[in-house]
């Protein structure tokens, strides 16, 4: 079973994936929708990565604040999480997700990506971090 990341965004989902031994994680894919609260679709991709990709695990990027508190961005993540284990009956890991968005950009700098371009990799770049950082932890 692989594990599934997640950089859940107002208005897009970056999605990042294990290898089957939980050593690396890559970058998958940009899930983008309309409005905020328009999750069907979102969801409904979400469940055919699962499939896809055997995974047994998720974990979703949890953006607390500087000072370790919750803001709506977390609240809303908590939603996700709670709504994914409804639909999926997997559990889901709320991962500090705090600067993988500057790292994702420190990263595209290296890569010579141009800064108008990088909006069309960063969701996927910050899950692939998440996931990594989750699986950097959890490994022996």
């Amino acid at each position: 079973m692989r594990i599934l990341g997640l950089d859940y965004g107002s208005k897009t989902v970056g999605v990042a994936v294990s290898d089957p031994l939980h050593i690396t994680a890559q970058g998958v894919e940009i899930i983008r929708r309309e409005k905020e609260n328009h999750l069907r679709k979102t969801l409904a991709r979400i469940e055919e990565l699962i499939l896809e990709y055997d995974v047994g695990l998720i974990v979703l990027g949890y953006p607390l604040n500087m000072d370790d508190s919750r803001g709506a961005r977390a609240e809303a993540s908590e939603e996700l999480a709670d709504t994914l284990t409804r639909r999926t009956g997997l559990e889901v890991i709320l991962w500090d997700e705090r600067l993988t968005t500057v790292e994702a950009d420190e990263i595209m700098s290296e890569a010579h990506i141009r800064r108008e371009d990088r909006k069309q990799y960063v969701d996927k770049i910050a899950a692939t971090i998440i996931l990594q950082s989750y699986l950097d932890e959890h490994t022996d």
